[in-house]
């Protein structure tokens, strides 16, 4: 029995990841990421799918966070391309604001993993408040969730870095929890107390995979390319929803992927600068940039050191 949606409007409702990074700071350049279902390893059997409420909460704290372009997970995307499929079939209206192929946004960094351990130890009364499904206290007991989180380049399908996180209920997050209808229908105070105390596991646990997310941003490299450039207008194919703005610097150049001749592998890219620009305006998916003498579409384009 599912109602992530309800879960995930409580969670933002209550602000349960409480980052200050939720407003991302200004300049901040971000990848496109997606996270994939965490499957339920654990042997755990609750009333509700701990694998699917840990992806649910996951995506939001990524959104909420600011530093990343968070797309659909793959059952979303899978949804979206049918959606495409059947506009493209002629079976429905077209328009302008019909779903068109080929205009997906690709994920840069792919996010995967799964729960192996939940352990649950929930002694509930009649002390909590109740107010439209959501309980606030009342619940005497502690619960565990562990977690083995991926982070994986989508071009080489390489694991960039792995974590091993332990989320214990009450350490980090609000002291919200649920019953009645709140998760799948389910009534009683034992029952929205073991909802309560698993799902503050699995918050404290999304705490620490979005700061370990974060973390492996300074190692990863960003980069943009020139979709138009001449003597009076140079624009390259990144924007706002990137985190470029106003009065940023970009180093341009040509650049030369050296590839292992054994295996294909790309293993450096090796980078002839020709010179700095700066960002004079920013729309969402494009910047305009001081125009540079020598620069050519498909060039490179990285921030300036």
């Amino acid at each position: 029995m599912r109602s992530i949606g309800k879960w995930v409007a409580v969670f933002c409702a209550a602000g349960v990841v409480g980052m200050a990074a939720a407003q991302a700071a200004e300049g901040n350049l971000r990848y496109s990421i997606t996270v994939s279902k965490f499957p339920n390893e654990s042997g755990w059997a609750g009333q509700w799918d701990v694998g699917d409420g840990f992806t649910t909460i996951m995506t939001d704290a990524l959104q909420q966070n600011g530093k990343f372009i968070v797309l659909g997970d793959s059952e979303m995307r899978q949804e979206a391309m049918k959606e495409q499929d059947l506009a493209a079939s002629g079976r429905m209206a077209g328009g302008n604001k019909a779903p068109q192929v080929g205009r997906m946004t690709p994920a840069q960094l792919l996010v995967r993993g799964s729960i192996t351990h939940v352990q649950n130890e929930t002694s509930g009364g009649s002390g909590g408040i109740s107010f439209k499904g959501i309980s606030l206290g009342g619940s005497k007991g502690k619960a565990e969730v562990n977690i083995t989180i991926y982070l994986v380049d989508s071009e080489t399908g390489q694991v960039k870095a792995s974590q091993k996180v332990v989320g214990v209920a009450g350490r980090r997050g609000l002291g919200v929890g649920y019953s009645g209808s709140a998760l799948g229908g389910l009534g009683g105070n034992l029952e929205g107390f073991q909802k309560d105390n698993v799902g503050k596991a699995c918050e404290d646990a999304v705490v620490q995979c979005v700061e370990f997310l974060e973390k492996q941003l300074e190692s990863i490299p960003w980069q943009a390319s020139v979709m138009l450039a001449g003597a009076d207008k140079l624009v390259i194919n990144r924007g706002t929803r990137e985190g470029v703005s106003v009065g940023q610097k970009f180093q341009i150049g040509s650049s030369e992927e050296l590839v292992d001749p054994d295996t294909g592998e790309v293993l450096d890219i090796e980078m002839k600068t020709i010179g700095t620009t700066e960002v004079t305006e920013a729309k969402e998916k494009i910047a305009y940039c001081t125009p540079l003498n020598g620069v050519e579409k498909g060039m490179t384009v990285v921030p300036a050191k």
